[in-house]
């Protein structure tokens, strides 16, 4: 009797543990989709939106344009790059890394909070960056803090 109820126990505590480790495997699973599904469709909106000034290689126009290869704006921080992306440069001289450009980047308010997120998680994860991703939360709550 008490075998019966012991190898119950291990039994539940087993199909319990499995479940969490496959609850776990899954949410990490979905990350991974999403922010592969992020960039892609942030690949496409790069094209369509940023590719003329910044170039399809990311480094931009010498004195123009600035690249967007390895510069701290585009890994620092992601409120201030969403509001460059949302309210653009403000200012037709812009000294990037140390060096002065001279197109001021206008505002792209037309995009969605999710197309912003999802070109800007691209941008910090191509052309050699390696930065954090953007979500459609962070956009949003930069907006309404923004009005």
């Amino acid at each position: 009797m008490i075998k019966k109820i012991f190898s119950k126990s291990v039994l539940a505590c087993t199909l319990v543990l499995s479940i969490n480790s496959l609850s776990a495997q899954t949410s990490k699973s979905v990350a991974q989709t999403s922010l592969k599904s992020s960039l892609l469709k942030g690949e496409i909106l790069y094209k369509a939106h940023c590719l003329t000034c910044h170039q399809a290689d990311g480094y931009g126009v010498p004195n123009m344009n600035p690249p967007l290869v390895k510069t701290n704006y585009v890994s620092g921080d992601k409120k201030k790059l969403i509001a460059w992306v949302l309210k653009g440069s403000g200012t037709t001289k812009l000294s990037i890394n140390g060096k002065t450009f001279q197109n001021k980047m206008p505002p792209q308010q037309n995009l969605k909070d999710d197309e912003v997120a999802d070109v800007l998680t691209y941008v910090r994860n191509s052309f050699g960056n390696k930065g954090t991703r953007i979500t459609t939360e962070d956009v949003k709550a930069f907006r309404a803090a923004n009005k």
